[in-house]
């Protein structure tokens, strides 16, 4: 399993990363053990959590219960030094967690305490906030983005404060570094500047969506990875399982999430099941596998760090463990070239 830095924190992580948010509710606590084990196996030493954890369905009576999980694999197999870990502090809006409450230099302290308890850990590598206090343009908001409601002082101030609190939390062993997850270029930029000017923490990774169908990464927030080191931790890179061609011709399979989910976060529309068409055919004449060939495509990104994937069975997880080690030729990749201008943003 190839490794690539994280940022500028001296840590290289695998090219695939384990997700595991599916643990707690469409998996059983040695069933993501299991995943665990044998990912571990096949070379990755990185897993994305987060506390909000499990979903489909978020659920208030299990919150947490994903880092759990993580936490009795650490203590029952000794291998926590064989991790770099990776979890989430909630963003504004999710009634669920701490009533909604926005993330700020109060919330901080006991988020990180709580994180380490399920985790049965003492340290957290990356620390991660899940989304900004200010909205986003993640999760289909793009179509209908307005930022001139901002308030850009009080931003300012709310990174300041944060990060003031996340510097105590790495002075205290608690955390090592931080990245950003559903962020903006100006955003990302901004908590650069300040971490910088202040000799606080900086960012080193920034976890949002990317895969052939989604693909907003690919101009402001590729350049400001790039020159700045700040890889992206791509998360959804099978589009939701949508890549895996499952859910065509109206197919719904039993336990799926699209069962549990019914348009997959809007990302089920008129349009995409075209686009991954053109994809499965595109696998099917080079006798690729198309989740394999999903995940390695976004491994030849120039701002990849790591591809987050998750699975709800072993043989998924198998199959997905392949994508690192599949090579696209170039004539693979000018025809997904291809594909793309013919089905630009299907969602």
């Amino acid at each position: 399993m190839q490794k690539r830095p994280l940022g500028r924190t001296g840590i290289n992580v695998s090219a695939l990363c384990l997700g595991s948010m599916t643990w707690g509710s469409q998996n059983t606590e040695s069933e993501g053990h299991a995943q665990i084990d044998l990912s571990v196996d096949h070379g990755i030493n990185f897993i994305d959590t987060a506390e909000m954890y499990p979903v489909n369905p978020v659920a208030k009576e299990t919150i947490g219960r994903t880092e759990e999980i993580i936490g009795t694999w650490f203590a029952g197999s000794g291998r926590r030094d064989k991790i770099i870990l990776a979890t989430k502090h909630t963003g504004e809006g999710q009634s669920k967690v701490r009533d909604g409450a926005p993330i700020s230099s109060s919330t901080v302290p006991k988020a990180v305490e709580d994180s380490l308890r399920r985790l049965q850990t003492d340290y957290i590598d990356l620390y991660q906030l899940h989304w900004p206090n200010r909205g986003s343009y993640m999760f289909r908001k793009n179509w209908l983005y307005d930022p001139s409601g901002q308030d850009k002082t009080e931003t300012l101030n709310h990174i300041e404060d944060v990060l003031q609190a996340l510097q105590l939390q790495i002075q205290k062993g608690n955390i090592r570094h931080i990245g950003l997850s559903n962020e903006s270029a100006w955003g990302t930029a901004q908590w650069l500047r300040v971490g910088e000017e202040r000799g606080w923490p900086r960012v080193e990774s920034v976890q949002n969506e990317y895969s052939l169908l989604c693909r907003l990464y690919d101009t402001d927030m590729a350049e400001l990875s790039v020159n700045e080191d700040v890889g992206l931790l791509a998360f959804s890179p099978l589009a939701a399982g949508l890549l895996t061609g499952k859910y065509q011709n109206g197919a719904v399979p039993k336990g799926s999430r699209m069962s549990l989910n019914e348009n997959l976060g809007g990302r089920k529309s008129a349009r995409c099941f075209a686009a991954i068409e053109t994809y499965l055919e595109i696998a099917a004449r080079h006798g690729l596998n198309p989740v394999q060939m999903a995940l390695a495509w976004c491994l030849t990104r120039p701002f990849m760090c790591s591809a987050i994937f998750g699975a709800t069975s072993i043989k998924q997880l198998e199959i997905a463990l392949g994508g690192s080690e599949t090579i696209l030729s170039d004539q693979v990749l000018g025809e997904i070239n291809e594909a793309h201008k013919t089905n630009p943003m299907p969602y």
